[in-house]
């Protein structure tokens, strides 16, 4: 049961994420699973550049937090790479 909860709140966090990011970069969405599957990828991001930076964020905020971060970096280079 832990875990379905877990699936749950890993599938939220990376929608609202990717929602986000994508609101910050000035996009219009990539839909429920586009900003599902950017959010999860900017988790990945996210975690990644905040070890390199010796930063932890703890908690729901704080796992919003870095795959928000994750995702805007993503989509960056993404933009980047298609402008090219």
């Amino acid at each position: 049961m832990d875990s379905l909860r877990a699936a749950i709140w890993f599938l939220l966090i990376g929608g609202l994420a990717g929602f986000l990011a994508g609101k910050i970069m000035r996009g219009h969405g990539f839909g429920v699973f586009g900003d599902i599957l950017v959010g999860i990828f900017g988790a990945v991001i996210g975690g990644f550049l905040f070890g390199l930076l010796n930063l932890a964020a703890y908690g729901l905020v704080g796992s919003l937090v870095t795959a928000t971060v994750g995702a805007v970096v993503l989509l960056w280079v993404l933009r980047r790479l298609r402008s090219a």
